[in-house]
């Protein structure tokens, strides 16, 4: 089968199977369902790669996706910055010309990641997954390889506050993770979905955020709430283009707004009051 192949610039290019096979393959993004689990309380098993590129900022990466799986792993890759090839299907070939227009359409933007905690590093596959769980509960962390002191909290599995039976169960971990952060402390909270994950950039002056929806669906009257007074801001949608932040509201030494309808991925750039 003929396939395309994307780097980083979002331009088809041809690359050997040499270069392609060197690269750590990921996995196809989405939502999965897992045998054995029925119950309807449940969240959604997401299956999303941010937390490898956290860990991993210098790696490269590959996808080989499946139709229709194209512009969700495009987001990813743009809003992590990640080097990942993608090789697709041609079906998606429009799918990927629109997805790069919209990213060239954006207000350039080079702002640091925002972290709320330390994770300290050992290698292991246990604090991988931690890692994962933490991501998906819009968690914001990053990764150490020893506690850092400008964090109000560390984490380190293995050790007497955060013991390495507590993290076989990375749910329950992240959730112990968040009561000790606690929510006051968070850059980001995401209201309505559990589908959507993000990622936020910025200073004092601006903040962008990258807003990533597994779940296939559009949703509609997202909220989010991110740390810090944010007085201006837009919205930029894949599909839909610039729009404006519904329900803008800065209180309490927050900013929170909800967003217009959306699909696979929106961005949304805050700036400070003057």
């Amino acid at each position: 089968m003929t396939r395309l192949l994307i780097l980083a610039g979002f331009s088809a290019l041809a690359v050997t199977q040499a270069e392609t096979g060197a690269r750590e393959l990921l996995p196809t993004p989405g939502i999965v369902a897992r045998a054995g689990v029925a119950s309807p309380t449940r969240s959604p098993w997401i299956v999303a790669s941010g937390w490898r590129f956290i860990r991993h900022p210098g790696a490269r990466f590959r996808y080989e996706l499946p139709a229709g799986k194209a512009s969700l792993a495009m987001a990813e890759k743009f809003a992590y910055d990640a080097d990942a090839v993608l090789q697709t299907d041609p079906a998606d070939a429009d799918a990927l010309r629109a997805f790069a227009a919209f990213v060239g359409s954006l207000p350039p933007s080079r702002l640091p990641a925002i972290a709320d905690f330390g994770v300290v590093d050992d290698g292991s596959a246990v604090t991988g997954e931690v890692m994962n769980l933490l991501a998906r509960r819009n968690l914001l962390y990053a990764v150490v390889k020893a506690p850092e002191p400008r964090y109000p909290l560390n984490v380190a599995v293995g050790t007497r506050e955060f013991p390495a039976e507590e993290a076989a169960d990375p749910s329950a971990f992240a959730l112990k993770v968040r009561r000790l952060l606690t929510d006051d402390r968070r850059s980001l909270r995401v209201y309505g979905s559990e589908l959507v994950i993000g990622r936020l950039t910025g200073d004092a002056a601006q903040v962008r955020l990258h807003l990533i929806n597994y779940g296939g669906r559009e949703i509609d009257g997202l909220r989010v709430r991110v740390r810090g007074g944010f007085a201006g801001g837009h919205v930029y949608i894949a599909g839909a283009g610039r729009s404006a932040l519904v329900d803008h509201v800065v209180a309490g030494g927050a900013t929170e707004f909800s967003l217009p309808r959306f699909g696979v991925y929106a961005v949304v750039d805050l700036s400070a009051a003057r």
